[in-house]
């Protein structure tokens, strides 16, 4: 039976940094639909949301989207990026206190960025639930000793805001034990609530249809789908395309899409290494700048090209599922990924995957073993060496040509019980409703800040009025307010305070 959230529906805000194209965003559009049209009142709030790089429930408007403080800059001379995203998260949250909308929702929930929650805490009586996909400290560069001495008081800074949430979530139990692992100063252990895969089949725009059908055509391929990022190793789909070539003869060409801006350096040179690189393995390629398709009036042109590998960037939502419904096999080629969705989107298509045995894809991938598990396995899980993952294509051309595994069946299977929509939902409320109800903690901080507090206002106004200091009633009046109500919250704080103030008993 599913567990509800609450009695009543809840008005609900989500607060996240960015709200682009990424795995968090998806996360977050699915969790927001999700719980909308399980009848809560949704919003999210955000410092950037390009409607020409959002997914399509944000462009076709079925989620409310505000966005503060996206003329804020995001670095100085392309360094202190935390600095400025801790600042423009704050500018947010001060926009939501200056127009009254802080205190119109019953649950926050939080992601990637945890600075925001003490402040929700102390400005606002909702509740906060953080998700955590991945300790922030650990995504981290840190060359050199000023980067780690720059570092410390943001990775201090982060594991006290999310020690100030009411619930912590993470999206694998391969985050948890990271999570675990880090923030050894928190004690609750975080609980997973998996991010899912819309399981509703798009439809798959006139101009994708007309491009795929000159670039590919009735082509067998294997797809690679990851933002171009060197930790997100595609070259290890190149390296075992082109040792599983030479091992065994075969047509499939080889797709490699991803997430592509010219103005993120990385992105750019990353393309040209692989581009290199595939010539350096004999691979004829080709790439296409998928912004430029639109450009293009006669698909034609794309008949006929000799290649073996196609680099793809940036494509569109609807040529994504185009891809993956017609692919043969899926490369996901990231070690120790936090999650993954892309298997998940492959495996809804009945795609088998493979996948290197860490992080999420081995909760989310079952690696086929011979003999025991062909009614349910969705793909192979291998470490991350080209001779094996070429050997796992050779595996997969057999099971192929003997049609000894079907994972039409089993893929959407697995993910329609564990990776839905729905199952996400369900587990956000059974979460939300553990905690949802319950009193308001105060924190041993919150006293802290509001003794400081007591006391620079006193000083601050006996000094105004050459008023002799007489600070021990007044403490003692504030600490009464703070063992019977919490902090700033009631009236009876700011009784204690003008007590002390004016009658300075």
């Amino acid at each position: 039976m599913k567990v509800k959230a609450a009695d009543e529906k809840l008005r609900i805000a989500f607060i996240h940094p960015d709200l682009g194209i990424g795995g968090a965003e998806r996360l977050v559009v699915d969790a927001a639909v999700g719980l909308q049209q399980e009848g809560h009142d949704v919003v999210i709030y955000t410092s950037h949301c390009d409607m020409n790089h959002c997914f399509e429930e944000v462009r076709q408007g079925m989620l409310k989207v505000e966005v503060f403080g996206d003329h804020l800059p995001t670095n100085f001379l392309g360094k202190f990026f935390i600095v400025f995203a801790n600042l423009r998260q704050l500018y947010l949250v001060l926009q939501l206190c200056l127009q009254r909308k802080i205190k119109m929702h019953d649950l926050f929930i939080v992601d990637q960025l945890s600075t925001c929650l003490p402040f929700l805490h102390l400005l606002s009586n909702a509740k906060q639930l953080f998700y955590c996909h991945f300790p922030d400290q650990l995504l981290a560069q840190r060359r050199g000793i000023l980067k780690q001495l720059y570092r410390i008081p943001f990775d201090l800074f982060e594991q006290f805001t999310i020690g100030t949430a009411d619930s912590v979530v993470v999206n694998s139990n391969f985050t948890k034990t990271i999570y675990e692992r880090t923030f050894q100063f928190l004690r609750d252990s975080p609980r997973v609530i998996y991010p899912c895969v819309d399981l509703s089949k798009r439809e798959i725009d006139h101009v994708d249809e007309l491009f795929y059908n000159s670039l590919l055509g009735s082509s067998s391929f294997f797809l690679s789908i990851n933002r171009y990022e060197r930790k997100k190793a595609i070259a290890l789909a190149l390296e075992a395309y082109a040792l599983s070539k030479k091992e065994a003869n075969f047509s499939s060409k080889l797709a490699i899409c991803g997430g592509y801006d010219d103005r993120v350096a990385e992105n750019v040179e990353y393309l040209n290494e692989l581009q290199r690189h595939a010539s350096s393995l004999k691979l004829t390629h080709i790439t296409i700048f998928y912004a430029d398709i639109h450009k293009v009036k006669n698909f034609n042109l794309f008949q006929g090209r000799d290649f073996e590998v196609v680099f793809l960037t940036s494509i569109s939502s609807s040529l994504k599922e185009l891809l993956l419904s017609k692919t043969d096999l899926l490369l996901y080629t990231p070690s120790f990924e936090h999650f993954g969705i892309v298997p998940l989107e492959a495996m809804k298509y009945g795609k088998p995957v493979l996948a290197v045995n860490t992080g999420g894809p081995v909760e989310t991938v079952e690696t086929l073993v011979p003999g025991q598990n062909e009614n349910t396995s969705t793909g192979w899980l291998r470490n991350a060496d080209p001779k094996e993952w070429a050997g796992a294509i050779s595996e997969f051309l057999s099971v192929q040509d003997k049609n000894s595994v079907n994972f039409k069946k089993n893929g959407p299977e697995r993910v329609k019980k564990y990776f839905s929509r729905e199952a996400m939902t369900a587990s956000f409320e059974e979460n939300i409703s553990l905690f949802i109800k319950d009193e308001q903690v105060t924190y041993s901080w919150e006293s802290m800040l509001a003794v400081l507090g007591n006391v620079f206002v006193h000083v601050f106004i006996n000094s105004l009025f050459q008023r002799k200091h007489r600070l021990s009633p007044y403490a003692v009046m504030a600490a009464i307010s703070i063992l019977y109500c919490r902090s700033f919250r009631f009236g009876l704080y700011w009784v204690a305070v003008f007590a002390a103030l004016f009658f300075d008993i």
